[in-house]
């Protein structure tokens, strides 16, 4: 009876999704259903065995990348990211039947277990996909190891480009001058203090970070530098940061805070900025009401991971005591990151490959797929929230940015010529 059932349930839930463009998908049995008006992207997907296509059913939002992974799902022409456009494009259009609504309400539910990230499970967390082979990031990020959204300011530069801007944009809104002091939380593998630091010209830079593998990278960079003495990386939570800073930078490290810890969070912050201080604050946000983290990026990618809508995270900087002064929504940016990451990063899979085997990198093409997916088609965007100790920190209107961005783009320039002119005896 189930067998029987299934053509008209895949009818039922993927019919209405697939109103453009051409989804095909081959059954167990050899029936084969199409969905859509048969113009481009068109994707053929195949399920292997019976259990998969109703595990598909059951809980898609977690199967989906299961099955692919594990090839009980197939894509026999086009791509996961091309299926995956397919099914979310118009998805917003179509209400969520009873049983997903009902499956969507218990996740929120589990939101405080699986966010409950204390200083240990962070740290765990972290390790989990920050601290992979360190070679595997070679593959597709840019050299500065930038692993956040860039910044396209006309839209089609390549990556190297569109992540020097992000620095640039981002140091241009911090207003650093050469007696700060700032702390990046979350640092990553250096890239953004070493800007501060070297082009933006900061007194000096401590970048904190849960992962070892980036620890080290973010060290050994920062040695090679001229100014390694106003660089400071260390394997710190931002609870334990001592200190005060006239200026704190965060990139890319909210995500990974956790609802219940918002408080905690914006009140150290806030501890640690002196009465001149600015923050700038860059992170992925939900553009719509508050949701639960995807189960299968939960599992596999970034556990304990959250993205937050405004309505989640400012009540906790009101009740801070910090003062909003400028909230910048990059849509679109992220995707086109993403976009080149997944390019840059299937052209080299065989070396993905060598470095873990092929389930893992069916694994790194979907979580790329989907987050470009979700970035293009979903709610999901970046949020760049500045925030001050008083409100005159900042000047009164956002003219600055501009004026600091070219002044910065001077710097780099200048910096760059003197790279270039050997030493004389």
């Amino acid at each position: 009876m189930l067998d029987a059932a299934i053509p008209a349930l895949l009818r039922r839930f993927i019919g209405p999704l697939v109103q453009r463009g051409e989804l095909a998908i081959a059954l167990p049995g050899g029936e084969k259903l199409v969905f859509g008006d048969g113009t481009a992207p068109r994707a053929h997907i195949r399920f292997t065995d019976r259990t998969a296509v109703v595990a598909m059913l059951r809980d898609p939002d977690l199967q989906f990348g299961e099955l692919f992974m594990d090839q009980r799902l197939r894509v026999e022409e086009g791509t996961v990211y091309d299926v995956l456009e397919l099914l979310l494009r118009d998805d917003r259009d179509v209400p969520p039947n009873a049983f997903v609504r009902m499956l969507d309400a218990w996740r929120m539910r589990l939101r405080p277990v699986l966010q409950h990230n204390l200083p240990g499970k962070s740290r765990a967390n972290v390790a989990h996909h920050y601290d992979l082979d360190d070679r595997l990031y070679e593959l597709f990020l840019d050299a500065g190891r930038q692993y956040s959204c860039a910044y396209f300011e006309r839209g089609d530069e390549d990556l190297e480009t569109a992540q020097r801007a992000k620095q640039r944009h981002i140091a241009a809104k911090l207003l650093v001058e050469p007696h700060h002091r700032v702390l990046d939380i979350g640092c990553g593998w250096g890239g953004m203090a070493r800007y501060l630091a070297g082009v933006a010209g900061a007194a000096h830079v401590t970048g904190i970070t849960l992962s070892q593998e980036q620890l080290a990278h973010a060290r050994r960079l920062g040695e090679d530098t001229a100014f390694a003495d106003r660089l400071d990386y260390r394997l710190e939570d931002y609870r334990h940061t001592p200190g005060r800073f006239e200026r704190i930078v965060s990139v890319g490290m909210f995500e990974h805070v956790g609802v219940g810890f918002y408080d905690t969070f914006f009140q150290r912050c806030r501890q640690l900025l002196t009465d001149d201080g600015v923050m700038l604050l860059h992170f992925i946000g939900n553009s719509d009401v508050p949701d639960f983290n995807n189960p299968w990026i939960e599992k596999y990618i970034f556990p304990g991971g959250h993205i937050p809508s405004l309505s989640e995270c400012t009540p906790a900087i009101e009740r801070s005591g910090l003062v909003v002064t400028d909230i910048e929504v990059l849509r679109l940016h992220y995707a086109r990151t993403l976009r080149l990451w997944r390019e840059r990063f299937m052209a080299r899979r065989a070396e993905a490959a060598a470095l873990y085997d092929e389930r893992f990198c069916r694994m790194w093409e979907f979580y790329l797929s989907m987050s470009e997916a979700a970035f293009r088609f979903q709610e999901i965007a970046i949020f760049q929230i500045q925030l001050a100790v008083r409100q005159e920190n900042v000047p009164l209107t956002r003219d600055y940015v501009a004026v600091r961005e070219k002044a910065l783009r001077l710097r780099e320039a200048a910096l760059e010529v003197a790279a270039e002119v050997p030493e004389t005896a």
